[in-house]
């Protein structure tokens, strides 16, 4: 079945870096891979060292470099970091693969708020109404595509820059999030569950999986979990958005862009539009979803 290259994109970057721990993943398996990056950096380079990783350098939104990216592939995964030209990049990958020889399967990356939004939803970020947009765009391309739609990732701002900045500051984690209730999904459970859809020999029974964690929970809660995995108290702060925004966000220096989105994640977790729970990284993976424990282990700035 893999004796064609599955195309990889967004393996530069991103939050968490699952375009590069899908490549990473398949790799591992013996597949041939098409990494297709946009800058010819060391990244690159160390790419290129890899056995059976084929690097192509090129822009999402350019149609030429994507033709040259998909030729030869039977599968494809499209993901991008947050940027305002996400739906051209969409839009080209579907009109690309549509025209292309024999693509059976694209894994496309969006997001979870999207489950929750229609044509006049007005309270999402821009990224998100971008995301919701690519969706459609893919599915009327004819091409065969299954979207996963993570929720927040635990490697998000929010909790890599933000809530770790806090926590070791003053052993807190200051967020507007009130009393509702989330469940982040590790990158690397996302990584794997598209791995495990793209070498997955029969199609998928799905066209949409809805990726979190285990369980929907406070952020008192969470704050817990982390007291208990770093061995020293961490308590929750529900700091006022307006305050937050200020004192907490704009100090991370992020593109107007992301910032516009990750204020509108933080605005929507106050409004428990993240209170969500759903059994898919169990149903793909054969186990259950990796806890903030994980995150804790993986992050050198709270390694003693």
């Amino acid at each position: 079945m893999h004796d064609r290259p599955i195309l990889v994109t967004g393996v530069g970057g991103g939050v968490g870096g699952v375009g590069r721990t899908v490549l990473d993943r398949l790799h591992a398996k013996g597949v041939p891979v098409r990494a297709l990056v946009h800058h010819d950096d060391e990244r690159a380079s160390d790419l290129r060292a890899m056995a059976g990783v084929d690097v192509v350098v090129g822009d999402l939104t350019r149609g030429a470099d994507v033709v040259k990216a998909l030729e030869g592939c039977r599968r494809a995964y499209f993901g991008m970091s947050v940027s305002p030209a996400y739906l051209e990049a969409a839009t080209t990958v579907a009109a690309a693969a549509q025209e292309g020889d024999g693509l059976d399967l694209l894994v496309s990356i969006s997001q979870m708020t999207v489950s929750q939004m229609d044509l006049t939803s007005d309270a999402e970020s821009r990224q998100q109404r971008l995301h919701w947009l690519a969706e459609h765009v893919l599915d009327w391309s004819g091409v065969p595509v299954v979207h996963v739609r993570p929720t927040v990732f635990m490697e998000n701002p929010l909790f890599a820059r933000v809530a770790v900045a806090s926590i070791l500051r003053d052993g807190t984690i200051r967020l507007p999030f009130g009393s509702a209730r989330t469940s982040p999904v590790a990158a690397a459970d996302v990584a794997d569950a598209v791995a495990r859809l793209l070498l997955d020999p029969a199609p998928p029974s799905r066209h949409v999986y809805e990726l979190t964690g285990a369980r929907s929970r406070d952020m008192a809660t969470i704050a817990a979990e982390f007291s208990t995995a770093l061995g020293r108290a961490v308590t929750y702060v529900d700091v006022p958005y307006e305050e937050w925004l200020e004192r907490d966000l704009r100090t991370q220096d992020l593109p107007p862009h992301v910032f516009e989105h990750i204020a509108t994640m933080a605005r929507l977790h106050r409004e428990n539009r993240y209170d969500r729970a759903t059994n898919d990284v169990a149903e793909l993976l054969g186990r259950p979803p990796r806890e903030f424990g994980s995150f804790i282990r993986d992050t050198p700035a709270l390694q003693p």
